[in-house]
């Protein structure tokens, strides 16, 4: 089994509905609308399913409109990507999910036994194959190129919030056996001012085509990523994939720092959602924006680029890609 590329066919798009009022610091309505956009957003190229927590269901299908299918089941909040299953796919084109284990980023929210038993209720649901790991993973600390290439961060993966009693090489070996992957690369950084994942790739890096990563690399000295983003440029270059060939790296040298409540947060241009046919990407409102997009697009020129407002997401820790879970198509007549 293999975790294929995040370009590859889709049959829909997971997200998860906001629910702990205390994240969001008297923000929930706010967070929930740019959620409900997200959607929408997504729904114009691929089917998208919305959980949300009983008694939640009727207020997220009227947020989000008709084009969203929302199901109704236990959750703490809303960050699918960490939360839920990571899907993979079988030399048949079969279709698994595996459930790594969720301890809501090191312990720092509580509850989270809801959000922990989300991944198997879904894949229950959907009649698809489970596929256990006694590892704790956030789909946010990993991209792919499909090809057997993945790339992660130490900042996250060998925090020893996550998996104190596994090496380096334990880590390694249970994502290989786990998503199909045969090379590792490890970036030293994620995100400074990253502390709700402690460093998630996603917001630092991403495959946009086998041999090539989108990485962000601040322009502006000033930022808190600069020097260290060049570090990971470093590694990045001097890297060699799963397939023995160099890697082509685009820098994104634009940032978007906001203010929301009161507070500086960060909007992370590359913590984007690639649907069919389509990139849906975070943005602050601020004049920056319209120059990442053209970045993007550089690097998906057979895709939409479409840009939706996600300060309030930043604010609670992530962006567009951390509240979304893609579902891969099956292939060659594989089973669901």
């Amino acid at each position: 089994m293999r975790m294929p590329a995040e370009w590859a066919e889709h049959d829909g798009c997971l997200m998860a509905w906001p629910t702990r009022e205390e994240l969001w610091r008297g923000g929930l309505e706010a967070a929930r609308a740019e959620y409900a956009a997200v959607a929408r957003a997504i729904a114009e190229f691929e089917p998208v399913t919305m959980v949300a927590a009983p008694g939640q269901g009727g207020t997220a299908e009227r947020c989000c409109g008709l084009g969203v299918t929302v199901v109704e089941a236990p959750i703490d909040d809303s960050w699918l990507r960490d939360s839920g299953p990571i899907f993979v796919l079988g030399p048949d084109g079969s279709r698994a999910g595996v459930d790594f284990r969720f301890n809501a980023w090191g312990g720092k929210h509580t509850p989270w036994d809801s959000d922990s038993a989300i991944s198997a209720v879904l894949l229950e649901r959907l009649g698809v194959q489970r596929i256990g790991s006694p590892m704790i993973l956030e789909g946010g600390a990993v991209t792919v190129d499909g090809e057997g290439t993945l790339i992660t961060t130490e900042q996250c993966l060998l925090n020893p919030n996550r998996n104190p009693g596994l090496s380096r090489e334990e880590i390694e070996r249970e994502l290989m056996d786990r998503l199909g992957v045969t090379k590792v690369i490890w970036l030293p950084w994620g995100g400074a001012e990253d502390l709700e994942t402690d460093g998630h790739v996603d917001g630092v890096a991403v495959f946009t085509a086998p041999g090539t990563v989108l990485l962000s690399l601040p322009a502006d000295p000033a930022h808190p990523d600069h020097a260290r983003m060049r570090e990971n440029r470093a590694v990045l270059e001097r890297s060699r994939d799963a397939r023995g060939r160099t890697l082509r790296v685009i820098e994104l040298p634009q940032t978007a720092f906001t203010e929301v409540a009161g507070e500086l947060v960060e909007v992370c241009y590359l913590n984007f959602y690639l649907a069919n046919g389509g990139v849906v990407v975070p943005v602050a409102g601020l004049p920056g924006d319209e120059e990442a997009l053209a970045v993007i697009a550089g690097a998906f020129p057979d895709r939409k680029v479409v840009g939706v407002p996600a300060a309030t997401i930043a604010a609670g820790g992530g962006g567009v890609h951390c509240i979304t879970q893609q579902i891969p198509a099956v292939a060659n007549g594989g089973a669901a």
